[in-house]
């Protein structure tokens, strides 16, 4: 499932930027509503891939330790707290 949505959101991204222009609150919709909600990880590809596409390899770097990092201590952190209920 995520690998489809990253491929679905990577194709839709640019065919509603560069070939068909689409309004803004549509592309929304389908890229962050529809998408991000059939994967929450396509979000996390697109907004990762905008920063390389951008040259903000920095914040790039940043969001995907800070969003791995922080989700495996979540993880962690809910196994924590139902391993001690």
């Amino acid at each position: 499932m995520n690998l489809t949505g990253c491929l679905l959101v990577g194709f839709l991204f640019h065919a509603t930027e560069e070939k068909y222009l689409v309004d803004p609150a549509l592309r929304s919709a389908v890229l962050v509503g529809f998408l991000g909600g059939f994967t929450t990880f396509s979000s996390f590809g697109i907004q990762t891939f905008t920063l390389l596409r951008d040259g903000e390899m920095f914040l790039a770097s940043v969001n995907v330790l800070v969003s791995n990092v922080a989700g495996l201590l979540m993880v962690w952190a809910g196994y924590a707290v139902s391993r001690s209920l």
